[in-house]
């Protein structure tokens, strides 16, 4: 969850710069691109590098996972916010710091959480890549036991139970956010 946090906190404000500053776009998006095509694995030799096997390297792990493509996604969803809502806005005076969270970010947001889902399934993919590596009590190190034993119900239990944490935070957040936004936009009834 911290991993995650840091990602959405690093992610959603990356991918308005992007969209927003031509500065930014030019000089860091080729590298964000870049970046967010790297498997989470991949992070995880230079985090323990630097870290040492530890619960921050897999943190490291986890937010460079999931903050690239969420920077992505919100850096699309600001991109394709409908030019006419902005000039709209900016007709009745909106600018600057308070167009961008008033309109821009509103109009966007439901993009913005789908980045945010996409962020939370490559979190707990490098998650897991991270605790397989790492002797943690978690879900990771129970799919390398289950591989070190030969246990194959073992293994397939964890992918169940990483399966029903996915449909559950779908199910317990992702969905209620998302008919949220949806009832605020009037795109589906009450």
């Amino acid at each position: 969850m911290v991993g995650y946090a840091v990602a959405l906190i690093t992610g959603i404000p990356l991918g308005i710069g992007l969209a927003r500053s031509r500065a930014v776009k030019q000089s860091i998006g080729p590298i964000v691109l870049g970046l967010s095509s790297v498997p989470s694995i991949c992070w995880l030799p230079l985090a323990i590098l630097w870290f040492g096997l530890s619960e921050l390297a897999i943190q490291l792990v986890v937010v460079l996972g999931a903050a690239l493509p969420i920077a992505v996604a919100t850096e699309n969803s600001v991109r394709h916010v409908a030019p006419s809502i902005e000039r709209a806005a900016r007709t009745m005076g909106a600018r600057g710091p308070r167009l961008m969270l008033t309109v821009t970010l509103p109009a966007a947001l439901p993009g913005i959480l789908g980045g945010a889902k996409i962020g939370w399934t490559f979190a707990l993919r490098s998650l897991m890549a991270g605790e397989l590596l790492f002797v943690s009590g978690g879900l990771g190190q129970l799919l390398e036991t289950g591989r070190d034993l030969g246990d194959t119900s073992l293994v397939l239990a964890v992918v169940v139970v990483i399966i029903a944490l996915g449909r559950a935070s779908e199910v317990l957040l992702f969905s209620r956010i998302d008919r949220v936004i949806a009832r605020r936009w009037g795109v589906e009834e009450v």
